[in-house]
């Protein structure tokens, strides 16, 4: 991955002998591409609200189809935009009819002249790829600098792409922690059987850190979850050193790539985790996992129905554990957990380093409901 320059923390980071700062407080880094709504949700002619970090955005296809996106208030009555309505290449206020471009500029007041008219709003850097709309919420001077994510599986034809997503309340990083983490495939027992997965080692880099994993099944019948991902194996012990999974955080992104014994790439996975609100306990996910399709033709297609059933059991088991974790941190108001797997203890002081400057207020987040 391609290294990007990091923001200076020498003045918010504290010396080596102070406290370790609580990385459940510490806010994502706005200065990246980020997906607020897939392609689909955004129609011609219309206008979607959404959040990043508390900040409420409205998305805008015209009628040409172009999107752009607007921080979601009327400079007027700071009214939300996205109830408006969406005229040739415009956004028009649904209050008071007040216009704007896709550069945030008000372009008419229908009572006031064109010749008197008023500041506009803050345009965002929007754009359109793998069927995700993107925006750079941060400093827009920079957002030429930041590449887009590179996501060739989802465009090679010898791939099967299913496009996932959910809210999740928690602070985005326990879902890094919990895709990095291959130890706890004990809770997917019901999914993936009793399989134990073995560190190859682990990458550190200035702005992502990486770990390489190899699964064997203790014991008993292959289930058809550890089947889907892996293949299907004549015994428990073939699977050991056959396929290589690679589990990346490359700032602020995170992917999991396995290869076979061959090298060939089979499953190709990149998510990322959005914060919606201010204190950023709740995230909104967005996968694209390729799946390499096998010789025989269709097949991939016939067993699709079950892999989507697989995957969306998964998920909501780890839903729901990433979930108590953040309710075991708002109860003690600080983070007491006990790391002791170093790649995890990495993870961390990498997403401590790339993360913004302001620490949420502890107010903010062990008094929310």
């Amino acid at each position: 991955m391609h290294a990007v320059p990091l923001p200076d923390t020498s003045a918010i980071d504290p010396p080596a002998s102070a406290p370790v700062r609580d990385l459940r407080r510490v806010p994502i880094h706005p200065d990246h591409w980020y997906p607020l709504a897939w392609s689909s949700e955004v129609k011609r002619g219309k206008a979607l609200g959404v959040h990043f970090a508390g900040e409420p955005i409205v998305l805008v296809r015209t009628e040409s189809g172009a999107i752009f996106a607007l921080e979601d208030r009327c400079a007027h009555r700071q009214v939300p935009l996205h109830a408006g309505v969406v005229e040739g290449e415009s956004l028009r206020c649904g209050y008071h009819g007040w216009t704007y471009d896709g550069t945030g500029r008000c372009v008419d007041v229908p009572y006031l002249g064109r010749e008197r008219l008023p500041n506009g709003v803050r345009a965002y850097p929007c754009r359109e790829a793998h069927g995700l709309i993107f925006v750079f919420p941060g400093a827009a001077a920079l957002a030429g600098e930041r590449p887009l994510p590179d996501l060739p599986s989802v465009a090679d034809t010898a791939y099967k792409t299913r496009r996932f997503g959910r809210e999740v309340k928690c602070h985005y990083s326990f879902m890094h922690e919990n895709l990095m983490d291959m130890n706890h495939q004990f809770l997917h027992r019901r999914q993936m059987g009793q399989m134990r997965a073995r560190s190859l080692g682990r990458r550190r880099g200035e702005d992502w850190v990486e770990v390489d994993y190899t699964f064997s099944r203790l014991e008993g019948k292959q289930p058809v979850g550890e089947a889907l991902v892996f293949g299907a194996s004549k015994n428990s012990a073939d699977q050991n050193d056959k396929d290589v999974m690679t589990v990346r955080t490359g700032y602020p992104y995170q992917t999991l790539k396995i290869r076979s014994g061959d090298g060939t790439l089979v499953m190709d996975l990149w998510i990322v985790y959005v914060p919606l609100d201010a204190a950023q306990r709740t995230n909104r996910t967005f996968g694209l996992l390729s799946i390499r399709k096998p010789g025989i033709p269709f097949a991939l297609d016939l067993a699709w129905p079950l892999l989507v059933w697989f995957t969306e059991r998964i998920f909501k088991e780890d839903r729901w554990i990433v979930e108590r974790e953040q309710e075991a941190h708002d109860r003690q108001g600080a983070d007491w957990n006990q790391e002791v797997f170093p790649v995890i203890n990495e993870l961390r002081d990498l997403l401590r380093h790339c993360g913004g400057r302001t620490v949420i207020p502890i107010r903010e987040v062990s008094g929310a409901a």
